[in-house]
């Protein structure tokens, strides 16, 4: 198993504190962010930066997290892509992640998949010319304009994207979505978390109850992680936990660890 560090491990921590973190770890693939105040990308690092400070650590970046509401294809949308593509090659990013849009509208059959086919053979060509792959990562919330892992394979499959766009198999969403089917040949990134309150409803799931994954995660990650990687997946399995505990943790390390030494045991 290949492990990445997403940055919404340690978002406070600044770029070169947490690409120290994944080396103390012995990870070498991280995520970088693009929606963390005061850290690197909004800070005004530039690309140069990231790629120096990677590059002196044997550390490859695999992504950008994210674009977002790509599939709301408009003239401001399309200058966002095209800035982050190329933040994305100049700091030596091997992808750029594609988030739906997340707010209740977008959702009516027919138009969904319109818009879907209409972004992504948009983001084509500029991923294509920049050697950058797109990764589509459906989210399972019940307002979320895609939810379907198979209604993303098929968009992409639709533009004649294979080797330019892949998914994003996140653990949480999939377990959210209820979409049992899983696409490892076009699976490009995973993203793991657990969720361990007993309280709340899978309904009710939302990213402040995503941790690392523990030994009573809910949303069977270890299954997935098994049927994946049975299924002939041999990219990287990304931390990506949004719970505010996880955030406060003095020592992001160790947990991180303990999770590692969960996951390796478990599968």
């Amino acid at each position: 198993m290949k492990f990445s560090l997403n940055h919404m491990t340690a978002p406070a921590m600044p770029i070169a504190d947490f690409l120290d973190l994944a080396l103390s770890l012995g990870i070498h693939a991280v995520e970088i962010r693009n929606d963390l105040s005061g850290n690197a990308i909004l800070d005004g690092t530039t690309p140069g930066e990231i790629r120096k400070l990677a590059e002196d650590r044997g550390i490859e970046i695999i992504s950008i997290n994210a674009l977002q509401r790509f599939n709301d294809w408009t003239e401001a949308r399309a200058r966002e892509a095209e800035e982050l593509i190329a933040y994305a090659r100049d700091c030596g990013a091997k992808a750029l992640v594609l988030v739906p849009k997340n707010d209740g509208t977008g959702r009516e059959d027919g138009q969904r998949q319109q818009n879907l086919r209409e972004a992504l053979s948009a983001l084509k060509p500029l991923l294509q010319e920049a050697g950058i792959t797109g990764l589509v990562e459906p989210l399972g919330f019940a307002i979320c304009s895609l939810s379907s892992k198979q209604e993303a394979a098929e968009a992409i499959e639709a533009v004649d994207g294979a080797g330019v766009l892949k998914l994003v198999h996140d653990t949480f969403h999939h377990h959210l979505a209820g979409e049992p089917a899983l696409f490892p040949a076009m699976t490009g990134l995973v993203h793991v978390s657990g969720v361990t309150d007993q309280a709340v409803s899978v309904a009710g799931m939302r990213d402040s109850h995503r941790v690392l994954v523990e030994g009573d995660d809910r949303l069977d990650t270890i299954g997935q992680i098994r049927a994946l990687l049975a299924a002939g997946y041999d990219g990287c399995l990304s931390f990506e936990p949004f719970a505010p505990s996880v955030h406060a943790l003095a020592d992001p390390g160790a947990a991180v660890r303990e999770s590692i030494d969960h996951i390796r045991a478990a599968v």
